[in-house]
């Protein structure tokens, strides 16, 4: 951690909902002009996508179990904590970018499934922001939560998660359920082990929850709407939030426990700026203070 260049990371599995949750600060940054150096997690995987594909053959005929993009053996862990690392000490590091889809290598000139080259972050950020997989993860060789100061979760149940997982990959990127559902079943171990364990170590939890039958992600026909949902928010430090504007601040809202609100799924968007934007302005401000003083 680091109070003259903060790190702000929002950790979810693929389907998640991380995106939306990125919009959101998105819009805070450019409304508040603050300066964010965007990182996001699928650049710190390990092989492009053709050799992923060989790669997760070969793992099954040689090392008797699977590859996935949720374990170490995929990714660049110990990359990604020397750049969190650094940033949180210099305020700079080395970034690329993973290119899903056709139009955005076009624009580079590279195929999908590529990285562009490695480069340095900008100058004269304000604080980092990462956004993917990994964003609290720790093994026996790497801690990357710990230079971590906001750490997001958002962790959906996990069919509603293998739902929106399912509609995004059929619709957006072509799969087919047969393919989805063997991904699904070869990450279950890695996600048990690697992504699980990283919402324990989360500052704020968003956990959405349906209120529909969701008991077969694998027929569901549709994703469950906000208004067919709930949103259950954890705070791992209650005693530094105001319950009391919360709930007056997001009518119908409750309080489930002590250290934790429940909000209509309509509210999320709203919910996510209302409790982090005083947390993220408190870091910038504070690492803007002391950025301008000598050391």
């Amino acid at each position: 951690m680091s109070s003259r260049h903060p790190i702000v990371a929002i950790t979810g599995s693929s389907g998640a909902g991380t995106t939306s949750v990125r919009r959101v600060f998105e819009a805070l940054f450019k409304r508040e002009g603050i300066r964010a150096a965007l990182i996001e997690g699928d650049s710190f995987h390990k092989y492009e996508r053709d050799e992923m594909r060989r790669l997760i053959e070969a793992y099954e005929r040689t090392a008797g179990r699977e590859i996935s993009h949720f374990g170490p053996e995929a990714n660049l862990f110990a990359e990604l904590e020397a750049l969190f690392r650094g940033y949180a000490e210099r305020g700079t590091g080395r970034m690329r970018v993973y290119l899903h889809d056709e139009g955005r290598a076009a624009r580079h000139g590279q195929k999908a499934g590529s990285f562009t080259p490695w480069q340095l972050l900008p100058e004269g950020t304000d604080l980092l922001f990462y956004e993917g997989l990994h964003g609290g993860v720790v093994t026996d060789a790497v801690d990357v939560a710990c230079h971590v100061d906001l750490l997001i979760g958002v962790t959906p149940t996990v069919n509603l998660e293998w739902i929106q997982k399912i509609h995004r990959d059929m619709q957006v990127r072509g799969y087919s359920i047969e393919a989805i559902t063997q991904t699904i079943l070869r990450r279950m171990p890695d996600y048990v082990r690697y992504i699980t364990p990283q919402f324990s170590r989360t500052h704020i939890n968003f956990q959405r929850v349906p209120m529909v039958d969701t008991s077969n992600p694998f027929v569901a026909r549709d994703i469950p709407t906000p208004e067919e949902s709930l949103v259950v928010v954890h705070f791992a430090q209650p005693e530094n939030i105001d319950f009391e504007e919360l709930l007056h601040q997001l009518p119908g809202s409750s309080l489930s426990r002590p250290d934790t609100i429940v909000i209509s799924g309509t509210q999320m968007d709203f919910a996510v700026e209302l409790i982090l934007q005083p947390l993220v302005l408190k870091l910038v401000e504070e690492g803007r203070r002391l950025r301008s003083v000598p050391l």
